[in-house]
């Protein structure tokens, strides 16, 4: 059994097609920006995780 890393895992697309929201009713629409909302925390978290991985490596190899 072999455990796949984080660069075989696959990537979502980089450009975000949003649907069509003409069909959808209120609590679908609320339900999709509760969702969004939930995505957007998670990339914010990541993006704090990579910037604080990028000023510790800073911090390490800063000349005296």
């Amino acid at each position: 059994m072999s455990r796949e890393t984080d660069d075989e895992l696959p990537r979502p697309p980089r450009h975000f097609v949003p649907p069509a929201l003409d069909r959808w009713d209120v609590a679908e629409l609320r339900a999709y920006i509760a969702t969004l909302t939930a995505e957007i925390a998670r990339a914010e978290a990541a993006i704090g995780k990579l910037d604080a991985h990028r000023s510790a490596a800073d911090a390490f190899f800063r000349k005296p």
